[in-house]
């Protein structure tokens, strides 16, 4: 009975998604660059944000402070939300 307990929980450790890789945060900067050709921007630290297709980018220009919540997964810094600070 507990081998197939312990081959139950093993396979649903395996079937379950590896969210555990991606690495959420956020930071507080100003804008160096906005290319909406390739959805990104690049704050005042030197890193490049990306962002998802639906992305608004109105009001984004360089000089403009905001603060980017993002969600690391395989060495890119993926968008989930953007506000600007006044």
């Amino acid at each position: 009975m507990r081998f197939l307990v312990a081959l139950f929980l093993g396979a649903a450790f395996l079937m379950q998604p590896f969210n555990s890789f991606a690495e959420s945060g956020d930071t507080e900067g100003v804008i160096q660059g906005v290319d909406e050709d390739s959805l990104s921007l690049v704050l005042d630290d030197g890193k490049k944000y990306q962002a998802p297709e639906e992305f608004n980018f109105d009001g984004l220009k360089k000089g403009v402070k905001v603060v980017v919540f993002y969600t690391e997964t395989d060495g890119k810094r993926v968008i989930n939300d953007l506000q600007i600070v006044e």
